[in-house]
């Protein structure tokens, strides 16, 4: 039996790209969250427009290439079409796009909020569960260490994180936590409770 809480990663703005403005010294360029479509007899080519954060040069972003345009879902094309906010981002966070691209983003630049309900010690002495469950919602991939959101969720450091990695007492998809893991969207987090409630209490006293 286990107890289940939510964790929402929200990115509060897409990665910026790193590549060399030819107009000025900047090296960084971001993401319009514009599309550009320019159709050619029944074929069409369609690019998501980045400005370097400097002097406002373009860059264009290859999505498709002399594609027919019945090819793309008549959905997709309409929202590119309206420059549809998260549809920009969703090709703005794909490493598949950047790669098509030869393109590197700073990944670093994604600054972001978390989502969840603070815990107390207290609280978890009273749930029947014998562990406790988070599912991680994380829409756009920007490379975050797990180990990073339990610090920040749980108020834990570094040292502590550490000692429950070491008990044995978290896990992430049914296996055991790696200092290294990467968040993926759907991650289930499961830990121990009485290792946390030891873990905390120990802290503070």
């Amino acid at each position: 039996m286990s107890t289940e809480y939510i964790w929402e990663i929200n990115a509060k703005n897409s990665p910026l790209l790193k590549k060399k403005c030819n107009h000025c010294d900047s090296n960084r360029f971001q993401c319009s969250d514009k599309f550009r479509l320019n159709a050619q007899k029944k074929n069409i080519d369609i690019w998501l427009i980045y400005r370097c954060v400097e002097c406002n040069n373009r860059y264009n972003l290859a999505l498709f290439s002399r594609i027919r345009t019945e090819s793309i879902p008549k959905d997709l094309f309409l929202k590119m079409s309206e420059n549809n906010c998260e549809i920009a981002w969703q090709y703005a966070f794909s490493h598949e796009v950047r790669r098509k691209n030869n393109v590197e983003a700073d990944l670093d630049s994604v600054e972001y909020n978390i989502v969840h309900e603070e815990i107390s010690v207290n609280e978890m002495l009273h749930l029947p569960s014998e562990t406790l469950t988070f599912k991680i919602n994380y829409p756009f991939d920007f490379h975050l260490r797990m180990s990073a959101v339990i610090r920040r969720c749980l108020n834990l450091s570094l040292r502590q994180l550490e000692q429950l990695i070491d008990n044995n007492a978290v896990s992430v998809n049914e296996r055991p936590l790696q200092k290294k893991h990467k968040i993926k969207n759907g991650d289930v987090i499961t830990i121990n409770r009485q290792s946390l409630i030891a873990l905390l209490s120990k802290e503070n006293h």
